[in-house]
């Protein structure tokens, strides 16, 4: 009876001990922006950004992008310019050419995330804020 008692116990209390364990940070599932329908986690924009700014740095391109963003839409970045566009994809992976989707990460000359912007609910070709 006793050991009864005490497998129960351990039975119920090992699921508590292994989320202690293993906990997944609130971080890697947290939406860090949300652009219309699609949010962005803090790695997914960092990957991004972080890709772009590879090929800014070296001189190089992905159907002409990363390029240089103009911000006609006077955004109030956190950061100062120039600016660069990269697209951020929903699918998560990282933009190699095709179509680049209506999702930008923003980013300075000193690898600075300025802002991810979007197309999605702008007029014409303009661009409006994703929330962060």
């Amino acid at each position: 009876m006793l050991y009864s008692k005490a497998l129960t116990i351990i039975t119920l209390l090992t699921p508590l001990t292994l989320a202690s364990i293993i906990p997944i940070p609130l971080e890697s599932r947290a939406c860090a922006y949300s652009c219309a329908s699609h949010c962005y986690t803090k790695a997914a924009v960092s990957e991004a950004q972080d890709a772009g700014y590879k090929l800014y740095s070296s001189n190089n391109d992905v159907n002409d992008y990363p390029h240089e963003y103009h911000n006609y839409e006077d955004f109030d970045f956190p950061v100062p310019g120039d600016y660069y566009e990269f697209p951020i994809l929903t699918s998560g992976k990282t933009y190699d050419g095709g179509s680049p989707g209506a999702d930008r990460v923003i980013f300075n000359t000193d690898n600075q995330l300025a802002g991810v912007i979007t197309h999605s609910g702008a007029s014409g070709g303009d661009f409006v804020a994703c929330t962060s």
